[in-house]
């Protein structure tokens, strides 16, 4: 399954937050070309502020495997993860992350605090960005743009 197809998924799983009023962001964890955990934002569902959909998906993802280690797995999310969610990935070891929108204010990839380049960090995915990023920033001004 090409990395659009999944990323189509992660988008999927951000209409389906912006649905219940969450932030629309969605993540799928995947290894070997097979879905292991799909998730939105649940922050407002769980009264959680760490239920982003990365760490939702991490935490199934690592479920599923019996294991805290994801080596092997790839991560697509639709908006680049903050600081919170960067670490999550390098203390899962996740092989790849592909992100949609890049995120000026919150984002910690590319953007703020550049956390893979920290020299405190002890692990860093391949980083792709910009997959669905048109898709992946309409659906998230469209969300924020209604609530104005």
């Amino acid at each position: 399954m090409p990395r659009l197809n999944f990323m189509e998924i992660a988008l999927e799983q951000a209409e389906l937050a912006a649905g219940r009023g969450e932030v629309p962001v969605g993540a799928v964890v995947v290894r070997d070309g097979d879905v292991l955990a799909v998730a939105g934002n649940e922050t407002l569902r769980g009264f959680d502020p760490t239920a982003h959909a990365e760490i939702v998906a991490i935490r199934r993802a690592a479920a599923a495997l019996a294991s805290q280690r994801l080596s092997g797995c790839d991560l697509y999310v639709t908006l680049e993860p903050c600081a919170m969610c960067a670490a999550a990935i390098s203390f899962a070891r996740i092989r790849r992350l592909y992100f949609g929108a890049f995120d000026e204010k919150g984002g910690a990839v590319e953007n703020g605090p550049r956390f893979y380049s920290q020299p405190t960090c002890h692990h860093a995915p391949e980083v792709y960005s910009g997959i669905a990023e048109t898709a992946s920033a309409v659906l998230l001004r469209r969300f924020f743009g209604e609530r104005r």
